[in-house]
C-alpha cells in the first residue's frame, strides 16, 4: 500500500515544481499539500474505504484548484504591474500560456471521481456529483460517464432526464436527447416526470425554431401563452358587435379586410406541429399511467402555458379525460373549483362582479362533486375553501365581520356544515371547524348547543370537541361573573369527569391541564381528579416519556401547598403498579432542587428514588448517569465510586455510560 500511495505522489512532483517556479504556492505551503495528499492516499488505500473519504479528498482539491485560480490571475496582475519597460508580445504570451498544474487539479479529481464510482457503483447521488462537476468544468469525459452511469442505473429515471438535457443544452443534439428520452420511456414507462420533460423538450424545440424563423423575419410570436394577449382576443371575439369596419367598401360581410384574409388564413406549422406532439405524448402517457392524476395535472398546467393549435379544444378533451378517469376522487374536484380561481387570478385588473362569478363556478363545481362523492374528505376540502374565501386569515383567531357577499358564504358554510351533520360525513376535524364558526362569528349560544350536541352524539369519544366544549362552557359561565357559583363548577366538573374517565391520558392531556388549572383552589374537586388520575394511571400507566399526568399534579401541589403536601402526593403515585420513568425523574429533580442548599434529606429520599426507579429501569444509561452526576455534586467520593461500578457491572452495554464518566 505504501509504494503504491508514494508512486502516485511522485507522480504529482511536475506538478508541484511548476506551482513553485510560477509563485503560486511557497515551498512551505507545497510541503503541507504533499502532507494532506499522502493522508487522503492512505484513507483511499485502506481495505474498505468510505464514501466520505472520496468526497473530503475532492472537496480539499476543489478547494486548492479554486485557491490556485485565485493565486494565479494575482500573480499575473503583480508581474504587469512591476514591467516598467513593457514586455513583448511573445513574453506576454509566454506568461498566459497553460501548463501542467492548470489541468492537474482537474485530472485529479476526475479520478478520484471514477474511484469512488468504481466502488460505489450503486450510489446514484455520487454518479450526478461526478456528472455535474465534468459538466461544470467542461470535461471531455461527460459522454463516457453518461454512457456508464445509463448502463448502472437504466431504471433510474433522472439518469435519462440528465442525459438527455445535455444532448439537448450543450451538444445541441436533438435526435441524441428525444433517442434518450424514448429510451427511458421504454425502460422506466412508469414515470411521471419522464412523460412531462419529455413534453417540455419538444415544444422547447419547437419554439426555438420558431424563435429562428422570427428572428429572420418570416413569422412572428412566441408558442409561450401571453396571458395578457388571450385575455384581450378573448373579449374582442366575445364583444364583436362593438366594433365596425372603417373601409366598409373594401370589408366583406363580417368587416373584414379582404386584403389582410391571406395572413389570417395562413397555416401555423409549428402551432399545428405543437398540437400534434401534445397529443401523441399525452396519449401515451395515459396509456402508461391511466391512474396518475398528477400527469393529467402538469399535462394539462404546460397546456396552460403555451400558445398552440385548437389548445382550447385539447383543453376541454383533458378535462373531459379527467373527469371520466377521476370522478371518484375528492382530490380531482378541488383542483377543477381552484382552476376557476386561477383562471381569474391571472387577469391583473377585475371587477368585484367577475371575482363573483368566478367564484360561483367554483362553488357549483363543489357542489356538483358532493352529489357524486359525498364523503368527508370532499366535505372538508370544500369547507375549507368556503373558509379561505370568509377570511384568508382565519389563522389569526379574528372574530368575523359579515359584509356584503361574505355573509352569503357564511350562510352557505353553514349550510355545508349541516349537510355533512346529515349524511353522516362529519368528522372531528370538521366539527371542531364547524363549532369554531360559530365562536368566530360571536354567536356563542348556538356552539354551546352544537358542541353539547356533538359531543353527545357520534363523536363522543373525540377527546378535542370535549376539550372545545369544555372551553366553551368555561367562558359561558365567566361571561357574566368572574366567579362562577357552585353551581356552575360541579356542572363543568361532571362534564370533565364524563370524558376524563373514558379517554386514555396520552389523548386527554390538554383536558387534564384545563381541569387541573380550573381546580386548583378547589380542594374538593381537585382530590376527586387525583382519585380519577390514579385510576388513570393505574390502567394506562405513567408515561415513559411525553406528557407525565403525575408530575403535573404534584407540579400543582407544589405550588400550592408546598414540598410536603408535594412529597405525600408523588408517594401516592409511586405506590402505583407503573408510575413511570417520567414521575420518577420528576421527584428527583424536585429532591435535588432542596438538597443542592443543603438539605441532607432531600438527598437521602434523592437517593431512595433512584434506588426505586434503577430497580426498574437499570438498563437506562441517563439515570445511571443522573445518580453519579447527584453523587459526584453532592456525597462523596465513596458513593460516587459505588454508583460507578455498579453502573459498569449491571449495564449491558456500558460503553456510553463510561465514555462520559470517570471513577473518582
Amino acid at each position: 500500500m505504501a509504494d503504491v500511495v508514494q508512486y502516485r505522489l511522485e507522480r504529482m512532483v511536475d506538478e508541484l515544481d511548476d506551482l513553485e517556479r510560477r509563485g503560486i504556492f511557497t515551498r512551505r505551503e507545497i510541503s503541507e499539500i504533499v502532507k494532506q495528499r499522502r493522508k487522503f492516499e492512505y484513507r483511499l488505500k485502506r481495505r474498505s474505504p468510505l464514501k466520505e473519504d472520496f468526497l473530503a479528498y475532492v472537496e480539499y482539491e476543489t478547494q486548492l484548484d479554486a485557491l490556485r485560480r485565485l493565486r494565479k490571475k494575482s500573480v499575473a496582475r503583480l508581474e504587469n504591474e512591476n514591467d516598467e519597460n513593457g514586455a513583448t508580445t511573445a513574453t506576454k504570451k509566454k506568461r498566459s500560456r497553460k501548463s501542467i498544474s492548470d489541468f492537474a487539479g482537474v485530472v485529479r479529481i476526475v479520478q478520484i471521481y471514477r474511484l469512488a464510482v468504481t466502488r460505489f457503483k450503486g450510489d446514484v447521488e455520487l454518479w450526478f456529483k461526478y456528472l455535474e462537476f465534468c459538466r461544470q468544468r467542461k470535461n471531455g469525459r461527460m459522454k463516457k460517464i453518461l454512457a456508464q452511469v445509463i448502463r448502472f442505473h437504466p431504471k433510474v429515471p433522472g439518469v435519462w432526464i440528465y442525459a438527455a438535457a445535455w444532448e439537448f443544452d450543450h451538444n445541441l443534439n436533438v435526435t441524441g436527447a428525444r433517442a434518450l428520452m424514448q429510451n427511458g420511456l421504454r425502460v422506466c414507462p412508469n414515470s411521471e416526470d419522464l412523460w412531462v420533460e419529455y413534453l417540455r423538450m419538444e415544444l422547447t424545440y419547437l419554439n426555438k425554431l420558431k424563435a429562428r424563423k422570427v428572428a429572420l423575419g418570416e413569422d412572428e410570436g412566441t408558442l409561450v401563452r401571453d396571458r395578457r394577449v388571450s385575455d384581450q382576443k378573448q373579449w374582442i371575439s366575445e364583444n364583436k358587435d362593438l366594433f365596425m369596419s372603417l373601409d366598409e367598401g373594401t370589408g366583406n360581410v363580417d368587416g373584414s379586410n379582404v386584403e389582410n384574409m391571406e395572413p389570417e388564413k395562413k397555416l401555423d406549422l409549428f402551432r399545428e406541429q405543437g398540437l400534434r406532439v401534445l397529443q401523441t405524448i399525452y396519449s401515451g402517457a395515459i396509456e402508461a399511467l391511466p391512474s396518475s392524476f398528477i400527469l393529467r395535472q402538469r399535462f394539462f398546467e404546460i397546456l396552460d402555458g403555451t400558445d398552440l393549435a385548437q389548445s382550447e379544444d385539447m383543453r376541454e378533451e383533458i378535462l373531459s379525460d379527467m373527469k371520466r378517469d377521476f370522478s371518484e376522487d375528492p382530490e380531482y374536484w378541488d383542483w377543477l373549483a381552484k382552476l376557476e380561481m386561477t383562471d381569474s387570478s391571472s387577469k391583473q385588473e377585475m371587477s368585484e362582479d367577475i371575482k363573483l362569478s368566478q367564484m360561483q363556478k367554483a362553488v357549483q363545481v363543489y357542489e356538483e362533486a358532493l352529489k357524486i362523492v359525498p364523503s368527508a374528505m370532499m366535505f372538508n376540502r370544500y369547507t375549507k375553501f368556503l373558509m379561505d374565501i370568509i377570511d384568508p386569515q382565519v389563522g389569526e383567531n379574528k372574530d368575523l365581520e359579515p359584509s356584503g357577499h361574505i355573509e352569503h358564504y357564511i350562510t352557505h358554510l353553514l349550510t355545508v356544515y349541516e349537510k355533512a351533520e346529515s349524511i353522516g360525513c362529519l368528522t372531528e376535524d370538521i366539527a371542531c371547524k364547524y363549532i369554531s364558526l360559530y365562536l368566530q362569528l360571536g354567536r356563542l349560544n348556538e356552539a354551546r348547543k352544537l358542541a353539547e350536541k356533538l359531543c353527545n352524539g357520534k363523536l363522543t369519544d373525540s377527546v378535542q370537541l370535549w376539550l372545545l366544549r369544555v372551553s366553551i362552557e368555561v367562558r359561558d359561565v365567566t361571561r357574566n361573573s368572574p366567579s362562577p357559583s357552585k353551581a356552575d363548577m360541579l356542572s363543568l366538573f361532571e362534564l370533565l369527569r364524563k370524558i376524563l374517565t373514558k379517554a386514555s391520558i396520552s389523548e386527554a392531556e390538554s383536558l387534564w391541564l384545563m381541569a387541573l388549572k380550573l381546580f386548583a383552589n378547589q380542594k374538593q374537586y381537585f382530590e376527586k381528579l387525583v382519585d380519577i388520575s390514579l385510576i388513570s394511571v393505574a390502567k394506562d400507566g405513567g408515561g415513559e416519556n411525553g406528557f407525565s399526568l403525575p408530575s403535573a399534579i404534584i407540579t400543582f401541589v407544589l405550588q400550592k401547598d408546598g414540598i410536603q403536601h408535594a412529597r405525600e402526593m408523588y408517594k401516592r403515585f409511586l405506590a402505583l403498579p407503573r408510575p413511570g420513568l417520567a414521575l420518577y425523574q420528576n421527584c428527583i429533580e424536585l429532591e435535588l432542587n432542596l438538597a443542592s442548599v443543603g438539605n441532607k434529606d432531600c438527598l437521602a429520599n434523592a437517593r431512595k428514588l433512584f434506588e426505586a426507579a434503577l430497580a426498574t429501569y437499570d438498563q437506562n444509561t441517563g439515570l445511571w448517569q443522573d445518580y453519579y452526576s447527584m453523587e459526584t455534586k453532592l456525597g462523596t467520593s465513596e458513593t460516587a465510586n459505588g454508583v460507578y461500578w455498579r453502573a459498569r457491572k449491571t449495564l449491558r452495554d456500558s460503553a456510553a455510560f463510561t465514555a462520559l464518566t470517570k471513577p473518582l
